[in-house]
């Protein structure tokens, strides 16, 4: 027999609003059902006359549920919580303490830390430290068998919650938010995790634990900032969800994945490298740009720092992208280079003219510096290489085309990620998509569909030979290469009769135009793509 879910409600900051908070509790389980308990993270307690409180506190009104809060976030609101272990603040209402975890009768498991972040000791009573963090992670985390907890309640923002995510409105994941709780949330591995204190709602797209194609599956995280109780702009401030116990969940029910995960986004912010230390925001490297002439009135490129190139005659040298060990067609310094075909130069990374295409306005996303795949490449690159895709895909799109992006690193030095357009009369995104893993199938490939949200540095270590197909719905296919490959698999199957139905066209060396031609396409190609070319002046 199945285990009947248990009926939660979670609340953000009540600010000593009770009655408004527990009459719409009452309207709630009145047209819905009664819940089994109510959790508040945030300020319980606000700057209100206690008049209110006191009526519950001597037993004149009573919570409708069972209300389990958290404890202090201000030296205002500490003498309500006489006791740091916790406490009965009034009939159905419960002050959980400063750290601990609670498990209820049906196991169900919640990890609660009250307090906003400090990071010297001693603390005092509305704040936590790093040595909290610790011994939270120290009690449950050490054990072979651990797997998560259901419920982690913080009043702060864990910092970074944002990073892969949907936006998160006006609130700055980056700056706003504690790096402890970031920590603590990576390390404890909640199903849900409740959060207040900015006074908005914001639900998180769910993120996953593991990395995919190395770690086994394991359960997504939920995060819910919730607004504060009464709030004129109607923002919600009480969650409704129904939740099974992790020990009592089938191990593969558990491990489901929701359509919409994202990947984890702690671990592009440094990690838990150290409980003790704030997590670090990711580190850029700098890049220095190169600048010559394209022969085409395009504006002037926007130097590294944002500044017009021709502004600064000395500007202070950043340090250079990486340089190759020896000539390379593809470094942008290089006079390997064959400079006729590049169509667009941003900061860290150039556009160009496949060499041999399969039609005419076949590019390539390269980077400036030397890098060998995309797993190599900087945060900043990255940053520039979805900013080409993007401009791309509308470009084509205007054009009733859909591209299709690949890599293939496997014999190769330097960095190439072919975009080809497909018109959208030839086919369907999934005709593409079965023509790839049917092609795949034919040469024994094991082409893997992975999350749309993954990040391919999550899969793929530097160093690691694979083929990658990213599809204009976002879909992705991957290849790790353990032996031998096809190299001209991706234009094979683009090339097929499926797709373009051009099969001479498989092999780039039989497609060689001459260098007039070429710089033709080239012309045609930068004024068609001029008033979509991010990297041009306004």
């Amino acid at each position: 027999m199945a285990q009947k879910p248990l009926r939660l409600l979670a609340c953000g900051d009540v600010e000593g609003k009770f009655d408004i908070l527990f009459n719409r509790v009452r309207a709630i389980q009145k047209k819905s059902g009664n819940f089994d308990l109510l959790l508040c993270v945030g300020n319980f307690f606000g700057s209100t006359p206690d008049a209110e409180w006191e009526e519950y506190k001597t037993g004149i009104k009573k919570a409708p549920i069972q209300t389990y809060v958290l404890g202090a976030n201000n030296q205002e609101t500490v003498k309500y919580f006489q006791d740091a272990d916790g406490c009965e603040l009034a009939e159905n209402i419960t002050y959980l303490g400063r750290k601990g975890i609670f498990t209820g009768s049906s196991g169900l498991q919640i990890v609660y830390l009250s307090g906003t972040e400090s990071l010297n000791e001693p603390v005092p009573g509305y704040n936590f430290s790093p040595k909290d963090v610790s011994s939270l992670r120290t009690m449950l985390c050490t054990t072979s068998q651990f797997k998560g907890v259901d419920i982690l309640l913080t009043s702060p923002w864990p910092k970074y919650v944002g990073n892969f995510g949907n936006s998160s409105g006006e609130v700055d994941t980056k700056k706003c938010g504690s790096a402890l709780a970031s920590s603590l949330a990576m390390g404890l591995k909640p199903r849900y995790h409740f959060a207040a204190l900015e006074k908005t709602y914001y639900e998180r797209l769910p993120y996953r634990n593991h990395i995919v194609l190395q770690e086994n599956a394991q359960h997504a995280t939920r995060f819910i900032a919730l607004a504060n109780v009464g709030n004129p702009e109607k923002k919600k401030y009480l969650y409704a969800f129904s939740i099974v116990p992790m020990k009592l969940m089938d191990a593969a029910e558990l491990v489901k994945q929701p359509p919409d995960v994202t990947e984890n986004p702690y671990r592009k912010s440094g990690q838990e490298a150290s409980i003790g230390k704030q997590i670090p925001a990711p580190v850029e490297e700098s890049a220095c740009q190169f600048f010559f002439d394209l022969n085409e009135k395009q504006g002037r490129k926007r130097s590294s720092t944002g500044r017009d190139s021709k502004s600064s005659p000395h500007p202070k040298q950043p340090r250079k992208p990486p340089q190759p060990p020896g000539p390379c067609w593809f470094c942008l310094a290089s006079p390997e280079v064959e400079k006729h075909l590049v169509v667009s130069i941003g900061t860290h990374c150039y556009l160009a003219l496949a060499k041999g295409g399969l039609s005419d306005d076949h590019v390539l996303i390269l980077p400036i510096g030397h890098y060998q795949s995309v797993v190599e490449l900087s945060a900043e690159v990255v940053e520039e290489v979805e900013k080409y895709k993007a401009t791309l895909r509308q470009f084509f799109k205007s054009r009733g085309k859909r591209c299709v992006v690949f890599e293939r690193n496997y014999k190769s030095h330097h960095l190439q990620l072919q975009v080809i357009p497909v018109p959208v009369s030839c086919c369907a995104t999934d005709d593409i998509k079965d023509a790839f893993i049917t092609q795949a199938q034919e040469q024994q490939i094991e082409l893997l569909e992975i999350p749309e949200h993954s990040d391919i540095k999550q899969i793929a270590q530097p160093g690691t030979a694979y083929f990658y197909v990213e599809l204009d719905t976002g879909e992705k296919l991957f290849h790790r290469i353990k032996k031998n490959f096809p190299l001209q698999f991706g234009r094979e199957v683009l090339a097929s009769e499926a797709i373009l139905n051009i099969p001479g066209k498989s092999d780039w060396r039989q497609c060689q135009i001459s260098k007039e031609d070429e710089e033709t396409l080239a012309r045609r190609f930068r004024k068609d793509f001029e008033p979509y070319d991010f990297t041009l002046d306004d």
